[in-house]
């Protein structure tokens, strides 16, 4: 009887050693930048429309956070999978030591191009959260005691980029207030906006980053917005589908590109254009009922405004894709999010996932 209580303990004492390493945090920092999709408060002392810190956002989350959704982000389920105790705190609110496990720069309505989302007032750019992020590197190198300590260590980081959207939702398909539309073909848009991002990538490359995750750009025309001005309110827009797709190839393409240049860096890209049209197309594999229109908002599919103040949501939030006219809920940003970290399918992620990339 003994040794069978001894065997038992062994088997027990392995399984814990097991759970622990299965928790073990991979890389040692996440930065993460992008826009409303990720961000998860830094837009809340700005003076915007893009707003997302008042009920009912963060509903179940413990409450408001900035967050544009009724829980988790993306980027949240990413740093769990990542073995982060903690979530990443937005750069407007981190400091000290905490910079060290990394921070969140993405602002709701940013864009590549400066002037994107000015209708909505101010928001941080992604030229402008590079900018923050080169503030970091300079805390960091103060924390760590040199510019080598600070390089060693980032570079062992996982960097997270997802921008794009609003170069879409908030310039090219705003002609009244935008004139990109007239001055650029899709094609010469979206070869603009890479141009631009390949820059910022070069900025945050030069400050110490190694590991990318490039997250390409949803499926614009088939968000609640787009469904509402549609005839039968079910018909994505295919002319905006079109081209949020060119400027994800060349996205894709890019990612080839700055790996060959940069072979001491790994860039990889996430589709999550096509884990989107997965989770549409067969929404009852994922548990979904609702994929056209909002979980709270206002018109046609509740999805002519975003979430007012205080509004009643709907109660089966896991049953749908949107929260709100744009935004996922956070059980389509949990599917979105775990198979950017874990490939499901070979389009899923390129050339790696990354779970693969935090191993590197």
């Amino acid at each position: 009887m003994e040794g069978y209580s001894r065997k038992w303990c062994v088997v027990f004492v392995l399984l814990a050693l097991a759970s622990i390493v299965a928790k073990a945090q991979q890389v040692p920092c996440y930065f993460i930048f992008g826009d409303s999709l990720v961000d998860n408060g830094n837009n809340n002392g700005l003076v915007s429309f893009a707003r997302a810190n008042y009920f009912p956002y963060g509903i179940d989350f413990g409450g408001p956070t900035g967050r544009f959704s009724n829980g988790k982000t993306t980027v949240d389920e990413i740093a769990e999978l990542l073995g982060f105790k903690d979530y990443i705190p937005a750069y407007n609110t981190v400091s000290g030591q905490q910079i060290l496990a990394g921070v969140n720069y993405a602002s709701a309505a940013a864009g590549i191009r400066e002037e994107t989302g000015r209708q909505l007032g101010q928001r941080i750019s992604f030229s402008g959260q590079v900018r923050n992020y080169q503030t970091t590197v300079q805390q960091v190198v103060s924390v760590l005691g040199g510019e080598a300590q600070a390089a060693d260590y980032l570079k062992k980081c996982i960097y997270s980029v997802g921008i794009g959207s609003n170069d879409y939702l908030n310039n090219y398909f705003m002609p009244t207030f935008y004139s990109s539309s007239r001055q650029f073909t899709p094609e010469q848009f979206a070869s603009d906006l890479i141009s631009r991002y390949s820059t910022q990538l070069t900025a945050l490359y030069n400050y110490g980053a190694r590991k990318f995750a490039l997250i390409g750009v949803g499926a614009i025309g088939c968000s609640p917005n787009a469904l509402s001005r549609s005839r039968d309110s079910k018909t994505c827009d295919d002319r905006i589908n079109s081209a949020n797709q060119i400027f994800n190839n060349k996205l894709r393409s890019m990612v080839d590109q700055l790996n060959n240049n940069h072979p001491d860096a790994r860039f990889t890209y996430i589709n999550a254009y096509g884990i989107f049209q997965d989770m549409i197309a067969n929404p009852s594999r994922f548990g979904f009922t609702t994929t056209n229109a909002g979980c709270c908002g206002i018109g046609r599919n509740a999805g002519q405004i975003t979430c007012l103040p205080g509004q009643r949501p709907c109660g089966n939030r896991n049953a749908y894709v949107f929260w709100d006219a744009f935004h996922p809920t956070e059980a389509a940003n949990v599917v979105i999010a775990r198979r950017s970290y874990t490939a499901q399918s070979p389009s899923d992620a390129y050339p790696i996932d990354i779970s693969s990339l935090a191993r590197l």
